[in-house]
């Protein structure tokens, strides 16, 4: 692939991809937070489009209908096959978006032409393959987009109808847009598999490159696709594959990306046998689990909504990155502490495009080095138990370890069930998971991580989540009024059944702050204020006082709703438009999420 482009990294990558589309009439627009806003449904942004969900749904865009970013994303599904040389946990998303404006045609044209002028990426033609939604019953298979490739050039050969599982995209959580989608390809000069070989085969002969996704319908809590009012196109490149293809690179580990993190990796084993990354598969695989773990871990600990290492949730997902990488560098011979040192090349190497990094770079390095020594202390206990245990395990016939044994471990020493499964694996035994979930659940039901936290929350813009999407705001400013203006929003998740908020403060609150915050709200509730929206600059919001999240990225122009003469704030809404519609707030639960963080679950009654 070195006759492709041999030179492109991934910052020439991003600004080509954002000179082209603002080229095309498209506005750049800042990437967002990797804790989604009030979407219950995932942990993470999985997606550059998951922040738009509600302006892909209807609500209009502060940056008007063409709009184009670059958005940090991180899926957890993969964490296991984290280690080969492609999946990642963390990774960059491009992304280009029609709210109503363009669809299929152009945005394939357009898609095209960045893929193959020699002004932009310069890729030939007669490299490219693409494929598109072949249908299924009740919906249509996509004959328009595959027309249009057939005027850009394209031979039926090259163009591959695929189903559902290859080619229709979304929703991001359990609901919202989605539809069919066409992805192109790139012939890796390889030999066919057999004869039905043809973009989107696995054969390793195609390896995609985008996505245009054609945002037709969107799914709701039963299952239905129901045709959205109006049409929109999302499309997806990400660069960490892209480089890697371009560059011809056999792994994204070899890219400029991920060669700085290996290399500091490489001083921290021993001295005098300096491990280099190519020359033992094993190691390799542990250098790139540790280099995406600390990438990872990094971006969310450095994020402006940032997480930290816990039992729950998302900072149960960052406590078992961390833990992997430090168990990992185990393995490598690396002694004590490491985490924060290649943290640093993280930080030097991506703040850059994402300033938040170097803004919050102390916190960063202090919890990574906080969890680090934690662990190693867990790690030494439970390994030793382990140790302890294997010479009977080895004398089951079936090479079974059960799950009690694996849940005792997790319990008394703190260790991992992940960590459990990897040790039996080494050893050549397996975990019954099965005997471990059900006493997890049993035991520890409300720390279990997962994709689908609740169902509902504000991506389907129902009227119950908007009005507790309007309670925040009063929750917000009533925190500020009886504890202080330190308070700031650290994070909110809300269902159909009630709202859970966390914010920066460092105590308990008494029983007497809960009960004035709990009537400073019900009290503008009772008033009946007018809730209201105007579209500003970021820096009049400021000027006006309007509370945000300022360490967040946000456009040129905001919404600041306004509720009566209480509170002022930078949002993208939906909301209420009285507060008498809220009817009485009830603050059930007061608590401490992490380390400076406290959290109020309260209901609507």
């Amino acid at each position: 692939m070195r006759d492709i482009l041999s030179s492109m990294d991934a910052h020439e990558l991003r600004k080509k991809y954002i000179d082209f589309f603002v080229s095309k009439g498209h506005v750049r627009i800042e990437g967002k937070s990797l804790i989604p806003e009030n979407d219950p449904t995932v942990l993470f942004t999985t997606a550059g489009m998951h922040p738009l969900v509600p302006y892909l749904l209807g609500a209009e865009h502060p940056a008007g209908k063409r709009l184009v970013n670059f958005q940090k994303c991180i899926r957890t599904g993969d964490i296991e096959a984290v280690g080969d040389f492609s999946h990642l946990t963390f990774f960059e998303m491009l992304g280009n978006w029609s709210l109503g404006d363009y669809f299929k045609e152009d945005a394939i044209r357009m898609s095209y032409e960045f893929l193959t002028s020699p002004q932009w990426l310069g890729i030939p033609h007669e490299r490219l393959g693409v494929t598109v939604f072949a249908g299924e019953e009740g919906i249509p298979r996509d004959e328009d987009s595959a027309a249009v490739w057939r005027s850009l050039g394209f031979r039926d050969e090259r163009i591959s109808f695929r189903p559902r599982e290859d080619n229709w995209w979304g929703p991001a959580g359990a609901t919202g847009p989605c539809g069919p989608d066409s992805e192109m390809f790139i012939d890796m000069g390889k030999e066919p598999c057999g004869p039905s070989c043809a973009p989107g085969c696995g054969c390793g002969k195609w390896l995609e490159i985008w996505n245009d996704v054609f945002m037709q319908y969107n799914k709701d809590a039963d299952g239905n696709y129901i045709p959205l009012s109006r049409t929109c196109v999302d499309t997806g490149m990400g660069v960490e594959r892209t480089v890697t293809i371009l560059t011809g690179k056999k792994s994204v580990y070899d890219t400029e990306i991920f060669q700085p993190i290996i290399r500091a990796l490489e001083k921290k084993t021993d001295a005098s046998k300096m491990y280099r990354y190519g020359s033992d598969d094993e190691k390799d695989r542990s250098m790139r689990i540790i280099a995406d773990h600390i990438r990872s871990a990094t971006f969310i600990l450095g994020d402006p909504k940032a997480v930290t290492p816990s039992n729950v949730g998302a900072g149960y997902v960052l406590r078992r990155l961390v833990r992997r990488a430090v168990r990992h560098g185990r393995k490598l011979g690396i002694e004590g502490c490491f985490l924060a040192a290649i943290s640093r090349v993280v930080i030097a190497e991506f703040c850059g495009p994402y300033p938040e990094l170097e803004q919050n770079s102390a916190v960063i390095l202090d919890e990574l080095q906080k969890e680090e020594l934690k662990f190693l202390e867990t790690l030494q206990k439970g390994e030793k138990e382990f140790e302890k245990l294997l010479p009977n395990l080895l004398k089951d016939p079936k090479k079974v370890m059960s799950g009690r044994l694996a849940f005792k471990l997790y319990d008394t020493y703190g260790f991992p069930i992940e960590l459990t499964e990897e040790l039996a694996h080494e050893s050549g035994l397996t975990v019954n998971k099965a005997e471990f979930d059900a006493a997890f659940a049993k035991h520890q039901e409300a720390s279990r991580a997962g994709g689908d936290v609740f169902k509902g929350g504000l991506a389907d813009h129902s009227e119950i989540t908007t009005k507790y999407h309007t309670a925040t705001h009063l929750l917000q400013k009533a925190l500020q009024i009886v504890l202080g203006s330190h308070v700031a929003q650290k994070g909110s998740n809300i269902t159909a059944e009630r709202l859970r908020f966390d914010f920066s403060h460092g105590a308990p609150m008494t029983q007497d702050e809960i009960q004035r915050v709990e009537d400073l709200v019900n009290e503008q509730i009772t008033r009946d204020l007018p809730v209201t929206m105007e579209m500003m600059s970021l820096d009049a919001a400021k000027a006006a006082g309007a509370m945000a999240l300022f360490g967040e990225k946000y456009e040129a122009q905001v919404k600041v709703y306004t509720i009566g003469d209480f509170s002022k704030e930078v949002c993208g809404g939906p909301h209420a438009d009285r507060t008498a519609a809220l009817g009485h707030f009830k603050i059930q639960k007061e608590q401490s999420s992490s380390s400076g963080v406290r959290r109020i679950r309260a209901v609507l009654e």
